[in-house]
């Protein structure tokens, strides 16, 4: 198993490095790490009760608290602060990041079309 060796914010860009004690880094923004929230309020209580969160492109960090020594609780600015992001599931957030983030933009697209596809009534 991976241990994170460091975590640093960056404020102006909304990016969080992650750095393992493998050499492993990665930075990851704020908006990704707070759609992807290991949180029962995002994940719900299994993969088929996963929320969809929008709208989070402005979101910062305000806070990273330590927790033992396996993971860290992000305090988001929309008072989100629920999830507790193991060392694992950042791991798992790095490596997986593209495909993550590709299907969450799919969600996206997909809960975009359905509010925009409204059937019409033709009333003679």
């Amino acid at each position: 198993m991976y241990q994170v060796t460091k975590l640093h914010y960056h404020r102006i860009s909304k990016m969080l490095d992650i750095h393992f004690d493998d050499d492993l880094v990665v930075a990851l923004s704020s908006e990704f790490l707070r759609t992807h929230s290991p949180s029962a309020e995002v994940q719900g209580h299994g993969p088929s009760q996963q929320q969809l969160v929008l709208n989070k492109q402005d979101v910062q960090i305000s806070q990273l608290e330590p927790v033992g020594h396996y993971a860290v609780r992000l305090c988001f600015d929309d008072g989100h602060n629920s999830g507790l992001f193991s060392w694992q599931y950042l791991r798992k957030l790095c490596t997986e990041h593209a495909s993550l983030w590709s299907a969450y933009q799919q969600r996206v697209e997909a809960h975009h079309q359905s509010k925009n596809s409204v059937p019409i009534k033709f009333i003679p």
